[in-house]
C-alpha cells in the first residue's frame, strides 16, 4: 500500500529507504503516531539527522530562493503560501491571521489534550538586500563557499555527498531566520516519518515582518488570545554565543532612542571674525555628553540604574558562560573595557547609554574655518525589564534640563535665541521592550536537558542578549516563559551582505529541534 498525496511523496523522496510498509499503513488509515516510552536516544537522533540532512539542505536552498522582504506584500504572500502548504503536509491545522498590516500564519497539532503545549515562534522575513554589495549574483540564490587558507571564502559547486560541517551556505535569511525554521520543520518531518509523536502539543506562529518591528504581532495575540494559550514559548531566532556552542538565551534588552540638537548661532560664522565671541555649540555638546558618564563608563544620570539588583546566585549562574573579558577585548580590539559589572555577562544586565552618531560642521576635504550653527547627537539606550524606556528617556531629559537648557520643538525663534543661552531640541522614540525569563525555572531545565540529550553537550545559557528583539511586546503580552533556541554561527554576517549559515550549525539545529520536540515538558 502506498501513501498518496504530498506527504507520501515527501516521505518517499526524503526518507524512502526508511518509509516502511507499516508506517505507510499507519499514515493511510489516520492512526495516531506512537508515543515512545523513552525519548529517542542520542544515537538515534544523530542517525536520523544525518539521513535527513541532504534533503533538508535542498529544501532550505529552495526556500531561500523565495525573496522575503517584508516591505513587499507579494513577497510576504509567497512565503506565507509556502509555509501554509508545508505545515498542511505535516497534517497541522493552519490558520491565516489577518492584521492591519501583513498577515501572520498560525499552525497547531494536538497530540493529546491532556499534555502541555509549547508555542514556537518562527521568523520568515529577512532584511532588505543591496545586490551590489554581495559577493554573488543574487542574494536569494544560495551559493556554497569554503574557507581558504587566507581566511577568505570561495564559491564552489558542492557535491551533495559533501557534508563537511565547515562549509557555508551564503544567502539572505540563511541564518536569520529561514535556516532555523527549516531545522524545526525538518525535525517535524523526521518524527512523522518515524511515526513518533511530539512529547507535547505543538503550536507555531510565523512572523513575516519581524525585521520591520513585528508591530502587528501583539494585536494578533490580543484578538486571538485563546489560540495562543501555551505553557512555554520557544523563539527560533538569534545567533549563538561567540563560542559557537549550543545556546539558550533567556531574554533581550529593549531600546529607546533620543535625538538632541544643540543650537549655536543662527548661521555658521567665520571663526576668525567671531572666535572668542560666539560660543561654539560643539564645546557645549562635549560638556553635556561628558557629564553623562564617568571615565569608568558608569552612567551618571541620577536613577538610571534604579531597580537593577543582581544576587550572588544570579551572578554565579550567568558567569558560567564560557568567556572572559580579556578574550572579548582582544576580539573587538580594545585595551580596556568599561567597568560596569564584574564580567561581560553582568554588564548586559544593566541599561546602557550610547552615542551612536554626531554631526556638526565639516571634515576632511570639506573642512571649513567656521563656528557651526548646531550639533546633532544621536543616542540609544538599551533597556532591561527594571528600566522601562519612558522612565529612562524622562531621566535623560531631566538631566539635560538641570544643566540649564531651554527646550524648543524645532528651530528656535529669534526671541528665543536672544533670551536663552542654551537651546536644545529633544526628541525620543521607544522601540523594542525588554523581556526576561529566569534561569533555573522549568523551561530552563526542560530545554537544557533536551539539548544535552540531543548533542551530548551542555548549552551556553545566557540570561539576556545585548541586542533587542521586536517580539518583546508579544512575549510580555503572552506572559509565557520564553527562551530563544539559537542555531546560527556567530560569524554569520546577520543583516549584512554575505549572510551565511555554517552547515554544521544547521545539522546541530535539526538535532536540537528533534531533542526538544521529544523531551517531555515538566508536569506533562
Amino acid at each position: 500500500m502506498k501513501v498518496e498525496g504530498g506527504l507520501g511523496k515527501r516521505i518517499r523522496t526524503r526518507f524512502g529507504q526508511r518509509a516502511s510498509l507499516a508506517l505507510a499503513m499507519v499514515l493511510s488509515v489516520g492512526l495516531s503516531a506512537r508515543m515512545p516510552a523513552q525519548p529517542p536516544s542520542p544515537s538515534f537522533i544523530a542517525s536520523v539527522t544525518d539521513r535527513a540532512l541532504p534533503a533538508a539542505l535542498e529544501e532550505l536552498t529552495a526556500f531561500l530562493a523565495i525573496p522575503n522582504d517584508g516591505n513587499y506584500a507579494e513577497q510576504v504572500e509567497a512565503n506565507l503560501t509556502w509555509c501554509r502548504d508545508r505545515f498542511t503536509e505535516l497534517d497541522y491545522t493552519v490558520i491565516r491571521l489577518e492584521t492591519p498590516g501583513q498577515p501572520l500564519l498560525f499552525a497547531e497539532h494536538t497530540v493529546d489534550p491532556e499534555l502541555p503545549t509549547v508555542l514556537f515562534y518562527l521568523q520568515i522575513d529577512g532584511q532588505p538586500v543591496d545586490t551590489s554589495a554581495w559577493d554573488q549574483p543574487n542574494p536569494y540564490r544560495a551559493v556554497w563557499k569554503r574557507k581558504n587558507e587566507d581566511g577568505r571564502y570561495t564559491t564552489f559547486d558542492r557535491d551533495p555527498a559533501d557534508l563537511d560541517p565547515e562549509l557555508r551556505l551564503f544567502a539572505r535569511s540563511a541564518s536569520d531566520s529561514k535556516g532555523p525554521a527549516i531545522s524545526f520543520i525538518t525535525a517535524l518531518d523526521i518524527l512523522r516519518s518515524e511515526g513518533i509523536a511530539p512529547a507535547f502539543n505543538v503550536k507555531v506562529i510565523m512572523d513575516f515582518q519581524e525585521e520591520m518591528g513585528s508591530d502587528d504581532l501583539p494585536g494578533a495575540v490580543a484578538a486571538n488570545r485563546e489560540r495562543f494559550d501555551a505553557d512555554f514559548l520557544v523563539i527560533m531566532d538569534g545567533t549563538r554565543h561567540v563560542s559557537n556552542e549550543p545556546t539558550l538565551t533567556f531574554g533581550a534588552r529593549g531600546i529607546a532612542t533620543v535625538t538632541m540638537r544643540l543650537f549655536g548661532p543662527a548661521y555658521a560664522l567665520h571663526s576668525g571674525q567671531y572666535g572668542n565671541f560666539a560660543p561654539n555649540p560643539v564645546f557645549a555638546a562635549s560638556r553635556l555628553l561628558a557629564a553623562m558618564k564617568d571615565e569608568s563608563g558608569r552612567v551618571l544620570i541620577p536613577g538610571f540604574y534604579d531597580g537593577v539588583k543582581l544576587t550572588e546566585a544570579e551572578k554565579e549562574e550567568m558567569n558560567r558562560v564560557p568567556e572572559s573579558r580579556e578574550a572579548i577585548r582582544a576580539m573587538v580590539g580594545i585595551a580596556e573595557n568599561e567597568a560596569l559589572g564584574d564580567s561581560y555577562q553582568e554588564a548586559l544586565q544593566y541599561p546602557s547609554l550610547n552615542v551612536r552618531g554626531l554631526r556638526s560642521g565639516w571634515t576632511g576635504k570639506e573642512v571649513r574655518t567656521l563656528i557651526p550653527e548646531d550639533v546633532v547627537i544621536e543616542l540609544d539606550m538599551r533597556l532591561v525589564p527594571e528600566t522601562p524606556g519612558e522612565r529612562q528617556v524622562n531621566l535623560l531629559r531631566q538631566f539635560v534640563a538641570e544643566r540649564g537648557y531651554h527646550f524648543v520643538d524645532s528651530i528656535p525663534t529669534e526671541e528665543e535665541r536672544l533670551q536663552y543661552p542654551k537651546l536644545i531640541c529633544f526628541t525620543s522614540s521607544l522601540g523594542s521592550v525588554p523581556f526576561r525569563t529566569d534561569l533555573g525555572t522549568p523551561i530552563d531545565r526542560w530545554l537544557t536537558a533536551a539539548i544535552r540529550r540531543g548533542l551530548g553537550r551542555e548549552p551556553v545559557r545566557m540570561r539576556t542578549t545585548g541586542g533587542s528583539q521586536p517580539m518583546g511586546p508579544f512575549v510580555n503580552l503572552l506572559g509565557l516563559p520564553a527562551v530563544s533556541l539559537r542555531i546560527p554561527n556567530p560569524d554569520n554576517s546577520i543583516h549584512a551582505p554575505n549572510e551565511n549559515l555554517r552547515l554544521g550549525n544547521f545539522r546541530e539545529g535539526i538535532a536540537e529541534c528533534l531533542a526538544v520536540l521529544t523531551q517531555a515538558v515538566p508536569g506533562g
